[in-house]
């Protein structure tokens, strides 16, 4: 009989479990929702940047129509091979700020970390898609660069997602920068608790537990049909740490791009004492024109909002632009 530790390891984690039932497959995924033969023929049936759709999602899409506002996110359609002015492959400009292979340093006092390529959903409108990820393993490099640098007070943990990393090379990356008394916060980029609620596990809430820095937890959530009971049960464990849980979505047409969309999904995130943090405009990522909203709606969206919300329940609207010191606000 097997040692019960060595059980334990080569027992998978039940998120784990979960992350296997993920759609890969484009004709599967089309199939579980019932779309016509008509309907797939408007999809990439082998689109360059790979299906990935936690099955708690799909059973969220409205079955035998294109049009639902999450079945958009992430079903691979035709229109992502027409090329259209002004979007590239690295939108964001990231390979100009690499300060090591899985370092990027874009804003005074705060580093990301590009943990990993993995993630528990692929967003067709994702900026990084086309970034060329460090697939060697271990941080040696980037946290020593990191504890060199007496100005970094925040360290975010990205890539892909950085809850895609098993906890034991989560609580090695923690207990290193727990070392760094100039670091005073780490911050998550995240969508794996809107997929995959069961990532926010008992262990993973230990490790949590032992980082001396204050935690922020940034989640990805565009549209009010993404959250569950679930997704804030396990969102309220990390907030009982004392973890700040904010929210960032992006404005994409046909998503949210209706004043009812956004007031709901800002009032949901409010009512479980999530920040909604940032509302983005598009990245110009090539095969995503499809989805950008022009600005100018965008500003009357967010100035409804603030006609309908308090203060704290509504988003900046902002803009990335490559070199800037900041988020541009729109």
């Amino acid at each position: 009989m097997l040692p019960s530790s060595l059980l334990k390891m080569l027992t998978p984690s039940p998120w784990r479990s979960i992350l296997r039932k993920n759609f890969t497959c484009v004709k599967e995924l089309a199939d579980f929702l019932e779309l016509t033969k008509e309907q797939q023929s408007q999809l990439i049936l082998r689109p360059n940047f790979s299906l990935q759709v936690p099955l708690r999602l799909a059973k969220k899409m409205k079955k035998g129509t294109l049009d639902d506002p999450l079945l958009i996110q992430f079903l691979p359609l035709s229109n992502e091979l027409e090329s259209a002015f002004g979007f590239s492959q690295d939108p964001v400009c990231d390979v100009n700020f690499k300060k090591e292979n899985k370092l990027l340093h874009k804003y005074h006092g705060r580093v990301l970390l590009v943990c990993t390529s993995a993630c528990a959903m692929h967003c067709r409108y994702c900026f990084r898609q086309n970034f060329n990820y460090d697939s060697t393993k271990g941080f040696e490099r980037e946290l020593h660069a990191i504890g060199e640098d007496s100005s970094i007070q925040e360290v975010i943990l990205s890539g892909g997602d950085p809850l895609s990393l098993s906890d034991e090379i989560l609580d090695d990356v923690f207990s290193t920068i727990a070392q760094f008394q100039h670091v005073k916060k780490v911050r998550f980029h995240t969508r794996f608790p809107i997929g995959i609620p069961e990532r926010i596990d008992d262990h993973f809430l230990k490790i949590l537990e032992k980082v001396p820095q204050q935690i922020y937890f940034v989640i990805h959530c565009n549209h009010p049909k993404e959250l569950d009971r679930d997704i804030f049960d396990s969102l309220k464990k990390i907030q009982a740490l004392g973890g700040i849980i904010l929210n960032q979505a992006v404005l994409l047409k046909g998503v949210n791009d209706r004043i009812e969309t956004l007031k709901e999904l800002a009032e949901k995130l409010s009512n479980h004492g999530i920040i909604f943090y940032y509302l983005h405009q598009l990245d110009r990522v090539k095969g995503a024109a499809h989805f950008e909203v022009s600005e100018e709606t965008g500003k009357k969206l967010v100035a409804e909002l603030a006609k309908l919300l308090p203060g704290y329940a509504v988003p900046k609207y902002v803009r990335e632009i490559p070199g800037e010191p900041n988020k541009t606000l729109i």
